[in-house]
């Protein structure tokens, strides 16, 4: 949202566009453009309606604009937005990108189609990394194909954190999982050893709390393949909570307990390191069997649901 009669002073040359642009991260190119072309920003006590204008140190630019810009509501938790990138917290249930692209819902398409509402344009987005779509937390696009591949060719160099709650007990309070991963019948990715048409993955954990018989750990994704933190963690005899495809027990309810909680990048045009946080989802910790659900179906949403000491992790 944009507020009315306010005043900056411009520190270092720039476009009137670009300058507006770091003044409200939150508004997209577009929705600027037509703040500027409506007459509703001053340079020096005069109106200025090229995007373009060159803006020198000590300018005084100002926002006169009498109504109040709204966003359009999104639909799901927007973490950060600026002209080159937008990150989510994507919800679990969730695709990162449909088969067919604009098919079917997946966070992209409901992205772009905020995202257009929001500007009264056509957006273009662009898919830089993919979460499972049981899996919730961070999720990076691009809004120009140069800022996508900027952040791709990067990302390798990108920090990305994940938490866990997996079954067991883990017998060391830290590690690094090396393996080599392919694709199997049935969807499911396989690990094994170094051959042909096998990709490298590695990932480093860490224990951060015992809850009787399962661990919350804290996963460091070095590489970024297919399904990798969900194959190594069942390898170790450590499946993730409500993870039946790698081998989790059954009996829990049909949740995966994997969140993407940490993203260190760098931005794509100003070469700042960007960091983002994502808390557990509600109920993350919280374990219930299918048939304790089946049972208490009729009852509120949480109202048998004490919450433990545990909870303040969430």
């Amino acid at each position: 949202m944009l507020s009315q009669a306010e005043k900056f002073i411009v520190k270092t040359e720039s476009t009137l566009l670009d300058f507006l642009a770091a003044q409200y991260p939150q508004s997209s190119k577009t929705s600027l453009k037509k703040m500027i072309s409506h007459g509703s920003i001053g340079v020096n006590g005069k109106t200025v309606k090229n995007p373009v204008a060159v803006l020198h140190q000590d300018d005084e630019v100002t926002y006169r604009r009498h109504s109040v810009v709204v966003r359009a509501h999104a639909p799901f938790r927007i973490i950060y937005e600026d002209p080159q990138l937008i990150v989510i917290d994507k919800p679990a249930g969730m695709l990162t990108y449909g088969e067919k692209g604009l098919s079917g819902s997946s966070a992209y398409k409901e992205l772009k189609e905020y995202l257009s509402s929001a500007s009264k344009s056509r957006s273009e987005l662009f898919v830089v990394h993919r979460l499972d779509r049981e899996v919730s937390g961070l999720l990076l696009f691009a809004k120009t194909e140069e800022a996508q591949d900027k952040l791709k060719e990067n990302w390798h160099d990108f920090t990305k954190k994940y938490r866990a709650l997996v079954e067991g007990i883990l017998e060391t309070a830290s590690g690094v999982a090396r393996s080599w991963l392919s694709d199997g019948p049935e969807f499911k990715v396989h690990s094994g050893r170094e051959r042909e048409g096998a990709k490298y993955a590695e990932t480093g954990w860490e224990v951060l709390k015992i809850l009787e018989k399962h661990t919350l750990i804290e996963l460091h994704l070095v590489t970024g393949r297919k399904n990798q933190i969900r194959v190594q963690l069942s390898d170790m005899g450590h499946p993730v909570t409500g993870d039946r495809k790698y081998g989790a027990d059954a009996k829990w309810e049909r949740r995966i307990r994997l969140h993407g909680c940490f993203l260190k990048i760098r931005h794509p045009k100003t070469d700042e390191w960007l960091e983002f946080h994502s808390d557990l989802p509600r109920g993350f910790l919280v374990l219930k069997t299918d048939e304790w659900l089946e049972f208490h179906s009729d009852l509120p949403r949480g109202f048998l649901v004490l919450k433990p000491e545990h909870e303040k992790y969430k």
